[in-house]
């Protein structure tokens, strides 16, 4: 393959063939890596911002140290490195459905998972999100009915757009408020959105936790030389809460 483009692997998954590819961007003089689910763009390294404000949105949220992170994704890994460069952090869980993945950071494919792999604090599990939210059990394979202080969720394209039928449930009233029973009180749980802000869906949240909002996060799209916005919506469980008890 030439310098200029490469398909690093291609694999079949549950959800449809995966597949990581590195590019050269000659306008921009830089190396991007994407990831594709069949024909569809999942994540480009060129487009990262939102994936960081998830973490650093999340993070700054909570109060006090030693914070247990939980996130929803690996993805290209830009949310979970972001949780490591915070202090505050005590320990982060990645939950990771698809097997890939995992292994092109594990296997130094990509960049960030030298990252990972070398901060004690983190530790990477195959599972599914999407079920672990809705049962008891939750997500922690090592400890059962684990909390975080912050769950932080980047899977789907949105609340409307899903990568698949395995989370339809999730984003209504129940699957949510079984979600906040995995979060300490004065936790957070933040969600990435590749849409703008949508006051139903944060009126939903406000159904189930004690406090939501949300932040758009607009930044340069060099491709396009025009601003793109985001979203990143946040719900806060207080403390002595009964929200998803």
């Amino acid at each position: 393959m030439s310098a200029l483009f490469a398909e690093l692997d291609y694999r079949p998954t549950p959800i449809g063939p995966i597949s990581l590819r590195r590019r050269r961007e000659l306008r921009l003089g830089v190396d991007i890596f994407e990831i594709k689910l069949g024909e569809e763009f999942l994540m480009s390294s060129l487009f990262t911002a939102s994936e960081i404000a998830l973490a650093r949105l999340g993070i700054a949220a909570l109060a006090g140290n030693d914070h247990d992170v939980l996130v929803g994704g690996l993805g290209l890994g830009y949310t979970a490195c972001e949780v490591l460069r915070h202090d505050a952090v005590g320990s982060l869980l990645v939950v990771e459905f698809l097997d890939p993945v995992i292994e092109w950071h594990r296997t130094g494919l990509l960049p960030n998972g030298a990252t990972m792999e070398a901060d004690p604090r983190c530790r990477i599990v195959k599972g599914d999100f999407f079920a672990g939210a809705a049962s008891a059990a939750g997500f922690d394979p090592e400890t059962e009915a684990r909390r975080f202080d912050a769950i932080l969720l980047d899977i789907d394209h949105s609340p409307e757009a899903l990568l698949d039928a395995r989370s339809t449930s999730f984003y209504r009233p129940e699957g949510l408020a079984a979600l906040a029973a995995h979060v300490k009180p004065g936790g957070i749980f933040a969600l990435w959105s590749d849409a703008l802000p949508d006051d139903t869906f944060t009126q939903r949240l406000r159904a189930v936790f004690d406090k939501a909002w949300v932040e758009p996060v607009t930044f340069h799209n060099p491709l396009q030389d025009r601003p793109f916005t985001q979203s990143v919506y946040l719900a806060r469980k207080e403390a002595g809460s009964s929200a998803g008890a």
